[in-house]
């Protein structure tokens, strides 16, 4: 059965760096675009950013410069090193695997999450 597992999250100061992991099993990891996402109370889940390709990245305006992506395809994970936090960055963040179909259409799966806490 599929399984995205995050870990990495936790407690940090503004300004400060934290690297999130995700482990993927149960899909072929080479055909799924691996992504992070992440959500606070009373908002929607939004995007943060993903790999388009193996080596392609994709990120949200709010976080571009700040956090990179990468990945090790033999133990099927992916990373999100996360720099200059700033407290708007808290929220609980979700590893995503989406596989398309089509340039518009997709099946995806999610992790459980893991709370990213940015306060001084």
């Amino acid at each position: 059965q599929v399984q995205l597992v995050e870990s990495g999250g936790g407690l940090v100061q503004p300004g400060g760096s934290l690297r999130l992991s995700c482990a993927a099993a149960g899909i072929d990891f080479s055909i799924y675009a691996m992504g992070w996402y992440r959500q606070t109370p009373g908002k929607q889940r939004e995007f943060v950013a993903t790999f388009t390709t193996d080596i392609t990245t994709h990120y949200a305006d709010s976080v571009k410069g700040r956090f990179t992506l990468s990945r090790n395809n033999a133990e099927k994970t992916v990373y999100l090193q996360m720099s200059s936090l700033k407290p708007e960055d808290t929220a609980v963040y979700y590893c995503n695997a989406r596989r398309y179909s089509s340039a518009i259409a997709y099946r995806q799966y999610w992790g459980q999450g893991t709370q990213v806490t940015v306060s001084s």
